[in-house]
């Protein structure tokens, strides 16, 4: 199984030069990988009960990417981004960089880190154009949204995981993470600042969406959705249900909302729901559907939990198990390594809101934005933009691997010199729950 997932990461990796898309690819790996395990499993009743679990989970997160897709599909349509690409005014690109950068790292605090993905990379469309300074910027919304996810409970979905099983709770782990998560963005931005994409050519970026009018009832529709968008993780907050209902939820209040506000409108069919969804990235929810399918089968047929099970035997140092869980979630997808971790090490082994929980929650985040198949923003983000394994390979994953270090730094700094935020600030988000 080992070998069939290799051969398949090699084609997804080399995609361009194999000319096969990386969709079929992962659907095929996906499926031949759970042949294997079938055909391997103690009965094939297992194998059966196995993949629904997994199937479960991995639906979620792809109804979770559809319905973001698609509300943000029909809040551009609307051309409701213009509010904020309009108050973003500038357009040189270094410090266009930081802006991006910065937004997106608070926006992904509170939303999720693929949301914030989806929302800043349809976001740069409006305001630059094809480009490779372009495909820097949404490698600049990669790295911000995995950190802005980091350090707080409901930002990542590892780090969501580590807070409803008790491993961390959240004003502790908000204290101790936002700095290190603030500087494993802040490093990259300042190398990157420094490249000849960014520096180099001195060009301003001419203003996409200046001669573009928002639709009617634009502000409605970007108020409402983008408030569907916010919403999600009060929904789970309410109900206890998984967050992909509350977005489908907000899909269903924006589908209702638009139909309405346009009934009767023959000319503005694009603008509804139905044209949005013919828009929207299927093949990019596919992949993500064979790529999450394929590291379950993985984790079903015991291989996660065995390399798991090597390092805590041959790494003798917690700091340095958290960092290669880090390090190996840029290969393989960060949720089940988190869950082979809780698996291997309980709460009376390492006690909540340990050194060691917080530092596995900042690694397991950040460490995705080295690849960017790493993550599900990454994998977004590819999916959107078109950016291919070595590229990002090339041009993007030693700034991300520079940051990801200089954060674990600043986390053992933090700790052992007791930095944190003042509490005044820190009583802020008490608001997210305990």
């Amino acid at each position: 199984m080992a070998l069939l997932f290799g051969i398949g990461y090699a084609g997804i990796i080399f995609e361009e030069s194999l000319a096969f898309n990386k969709s079929g690819v992962g659907l095929l790996m996906a499926v031949s990988l759970w042949i294997v395990r079938s055909i391997g499993a103690p009965s094939t009743d297992i194998a059966v009960s196995e993949l629904q679990h997994a199937s479960a989970e991995v639906s979620e997160i792809v109804f979770f990417l559809l319905g973001a897709m698609t509300i943000v599909e029909i809040v551009d349509a609307h051309q409701g981004f213009k509010l904020v690409t309009d108050i973003i005014t500038t357009r040189k690109p270094r410090t266009l960089l930081w802006v991006v950068g910065f937004v997106t790292f608070f926006l992904s605090s509170i939303l999720d880190n693929l949301t914030s993905t989806i929302v800043m990379v349809s976001l740069l469309r409006k305001l630059v154009p094809p480009s490779e300074y372009r495909k820097i910027l949404g490698a600049v919304v990669v790295i911000a949204a995995n950190a802005g996810g980091a350090w707080t409970p409901i930002g990542d979905v590892t780090t969501t995981m580590l807070w409803i099983h008790g491993q961390i709770s959240t004003l502790p782990t908000m204290k101790n993470l936002i700095v290190p998560s603030a500087v494993s963005l802040a490093v990259p931005l300042a190398l990157m600042s420094l490249t000849s994409e960014v520096n180099g050519k001195g060009q301003d970026s001419p203003n996409v969406l200046a001669s573009e009018q928002m639709a009617p009832r634009g502000k409605l529709v970007f108020s409402v959705g983008i408030g569907a968008l916010i919403f999600v993780p009060v929904f789970k907050a309410l109900t206890g249900l998984p967050p992909y209902m509350g977005m489908l939820l907000g899909l269903g209040v924006l589908w209702i909302l638009t139909d309405a506000i346009h009934y009767g409108e023959s000319e503005r069919q694009k603008l509804k729901v139905p044209q949005a969804l013919s828009r929207i990235d299927t093949q990019g929810a596919l992949f993500f559907l064979g790529i999450l399918l394929s590291v379950s089968s993985l984790e079903a047929a015991g291989i996660l939990r065995e390399l798991a099970n090597y390092l805590d035997a041959h790494i003798p140092n917690i700091e340095l198990i958290a960092s290669s869980i880090g390090v190996v979630s840029a290969i393989i997808d960060n949720v089940p390594l988190v869950a082979a971790t809780m698996g291997m090490y309980n709460l009376t082994s390492f006690p909540q809101d340990s050194e060691f929980w917080q530092l596995v929650a900042y690694c397991a985040g950040t460490g995705g934005s080295m690849l960017v198949i790493g993550s599900a923003a990454g994998v977004a983000y590819m999916g959107m933009e078109k950016v291919d394994f070595f590229w990002y390979l090339r041009k993007v994953s030693g700034f991300a691997f520079a940051g990801y270090a200089a954060g674990i730094a600043a986390y053992l700094a933090v700790i052992n010199l007791h930095i944190s935020l003042p509490s005044t600030i820190a009583q802020v988000p008490s608001l997210l729950g305990s």
